[in-house]
C-alpha cells in the first residue's frame, strides 16, 4: 500500500524536526565551564537585547519624533516668515529672534541650490524621524545633514526659497535624544561586567570538579595525590569526599589482598620445597624425573596464579627508562632459549611499575616465544605523547576474530596455537591488566613477521 502524500508530509515535518535539535546541539559546547556560561550569560544577553529594542522601538523612537517634529515646526514657521517678508531687515529680525527663542541660526545664501547628496546619520531612525516631520511641515524642496560632520553638535537644514537657500543650522539635541548612546554604552557595560562576574564564579566551580577528575583519573593510574582536598560547592565536596572514602577502602583490600596472598604463597612454596628437597635426595629414577617435572609446573602455576591476582602489589609509579629495563627482560628470554631481537630507543621513557612491567613482558616475549621461532621487541614515541611497544612473532597466530577471547583469563586457545605446557592462559590477562591500570591498553594485530603482533600502548 503506497503511502498518501499527508503521511509523507507528516514525515518529513516529523524528520525536520529531530534533524534541527541535533544541528543545534551540534554547536553548543560540550564543557561543562561552556555550558555553565551559557546557561547564566545568554539569558542575560537576551534580556539586555530585548531591553534595549524596547528603548528604542518604543522610547528613544517616540521621543526622537518628537523632537524631530517640533523641530520641523520651527524650521517651517521660520521659512514662512521669511517667505512673508524676504528683505534684509526682516531677515535680520528674523535671524535674531529665532536665536534668542529657538537657538536657531539662519542665513540667507543667495544663488544657492540645494546640496546633491544626502549625509546618512549613525542612527537612520533619526534622518527617517526628521525626513518625516519636515516633509509634512515643508511645501519648499529641502535638505539636511544630521551626520555632525561639519557641525559635530548640530543639524545642517537647508530649504529652497526663491532668492537661494535658506540655511538653518539648529542643535542636535533639538532633532533627536542625544542620550541613547549612554544608555547603549550602560547595557554593554553591565553585561560585560556580569559575564566577568560569571567567567570568574564558574571557573572556580568547575576547576574542583576538574580536581576531582584529576585525582581520580591518578588514583586509576596508581599515583596518590596526597595534597588533594575536597573543595568547592556543597555537592562538589561531597563527591570528592566519597572518593577519598572510596579510595581508603579500595587501599585497604590491596592491603589486605596483598598481605593474603604472600601468607599464601610462603604456605605454598613450604610443601614444595621439602617436596622438592625429598626427590632431590631420592634415588634418580623416571618416576622421580617425572614428578620434579609435575612440582616445577605447579610452582610455575602457582607463580602466575599469584602474578594475576596480585595484580599492581602496590609498587609506585615512577618515570623509568625504557631500554635498560627491555633489554633485561629479552636478555632473560635469551637466557631461557628464545630468539630475541631488542629494538628500542635510548631516550625513550614512560610512567610506569617497573616490577609489573618487567613480569608482564616477560609473560608477553615468553608467549611469542612459545609459539614463534623469532620474537622481536620493538618501542616508538607516540605523536600525541606515550610510547607503542610492540611484541612480534613468526608463529601461526590466531584469527582475528579471537583476539578479545585471548585477554580472557585461563583462555588457551589449542585450537589455533600450539599449546604452552607450561602456561596456564594468564599470560596476555596480566600485560592487559598492568597497561590499562596506568592509563593505556594492550591491543593483538596481525604481525609483519607472519604471527601475532601484542601493542601494548602506555600514557606519558
Amino acid at each position: 500500500m503506497e503511502p498518501t502524500e499527508g503521511v509523507l508530509s507528516l514525515k518529513l515535518r516529523l524528520r525536520t524536526r529531530l534533524y534541527i535539535p541535533r544541528q543545534i546541539k551540534r554547536w553548543l559546547p560540550t564543557s561543562l565551564f561552556g555550558r555553565s556560561l551559557l546557561i547564566i550569560v545568554l539569558p542575560v544577553a537576551v534580556m539586555q537585547i530585548a531591553v534595549t529594542w524596547a528603548f528604542f522601538d518604543a522610547h528613544w523612537d517616540t521621543v526622537t519624533s518628537r523632537l524631530s517634529e517640533g523641530l520641523a515646526g520651527d524650521v517651517a514657521w521660520a521659512v514662512e516668515s521669511y517667505q512673508d517678508d524676504p528683505s534684509p531687515a526682516a531677515l535680520e529680525k528674523l535671524a535674531d529672534r529665532a536665536q534668542d527663542s529657538m537657538d536657531l541660526s539662519i542665513a540667507l545664501q543667495k544663488g544657492r541650490t540645494l546640496p546633491a547628496g544626502k549625509r546618512n546619520s549613525l542612527f537612520r531612525v533619526v534622518d527617517r524621524s526628521l525626513n518625516r516631520a519636515l516633509s509634512d511641515r515643508l511645501d519648499a524642496p529641502f535638505w539636511f545633514d544630521a551626520s555632525g560632520d561639519h557641525y559635530p553638535a548640530h543639524v545642517d537644514i537647508r530649504v529652497k526659497v526663491n532668492e537661494g537657500v535658506l540655511r538653518i543650522i539648529a542643535p542636535r539635541d533639538r532633532a533627536f535624544a542625544t542620550q541613547g548612546h549612554i544608555f547603549i554604552l550602560w547595557i554593554v557595560g553591565a553585561t560585560l561586567l556580569l559575564t566577568a562576574v560569571a567567567i570568574l564564579f564558574i571557573r572556580n566551580q568547575v576547576r574542583a570538579i576538574e580536581r576531582l577528575a584529576d585525582a581520580a583519573d591518578a588514583f586509576g593510574r596508581g599515583i596518590d595525590q596526597a595534597a588533594f582536598k575536597p573543595h568547592g560547592a556543597r555537592e562538589v565536596r561531597q563527591a570528592a569526599q566519597a572518593f577519598l572514602s572510596m579510595k581508603e577502602r579500595i587501599q585497604r583490600h590491596i592491603e589486605q589482598r596483598t598481605a593474603l596472598l604472600a601468607s599464601v604463597s610462603h604456605d605454598l612454596r613450604t610443601p614444595l620445597t621439602r617436596l622438592k628437597l625429598e626427590l632431590a635426595l631420592s634415588e634418580p629414577g623416571a618416576q622421580v624425573e617425572a614428578m620434579q617435572r609435575d612440582l616445577s609446573e605447579m610452582e610455575h602455576m602457582i607463580d602466575e596464579y599469584l602474578a594475576f591476582a596480585r595484580g599492581e602489589g602496590g609498587e609506585t609509579v615512577r618515570v623509568v627508562a625504557l631500554r635498560p629495563l627491555m633489554e633485561g627482560v629479552c636478555e632473560g628470554a635469551v637466557r631461557s632459549g628464545a630468539q630475541v631481537t631488542c629494538e628500542i630507543a635510548d631516550d625513550l621513557t614512560a610512567m610506569l611499575r617497573p616490577q609489573a612491567f618487567k613480569r608482564a613482558m616477560a609473560n608477553l616475549i615468553d608467549n611469542a616465544a612459545a609459539h614463534g621461532e623469532t620474537v622481536r621487541v620493538s618501542a616508538v614515541p607516540l605523536a600525541e605523547g606515550g610510547v607503542r611497544i610492540m611484541v612480534d612473532d613468526d608463529g601461526p597466530g590466531i584469527p582475528v576474530e579471537r583476539y578479545e577471547e585471548a585477554f580472557k583469563p585461563f583462555s588457551r586457545l589449542d585450537e589455533s596455537r600450539n599449546q604452552n605446557e607450561k602456561g596456564v592462559g594468564l599470560g596476555l590477562a596480566i600485560a592487559r591488566d598492568m597497561a590499562r591500570g596506568l592509563g593505556g591498553d594492550l591491543t593483538l594485530e596481525r604481525s609483519p613477521m607472519g604471527g601475532l603482533r601484542a601493542v601494548m600502548r602506555l600514557p606519558a
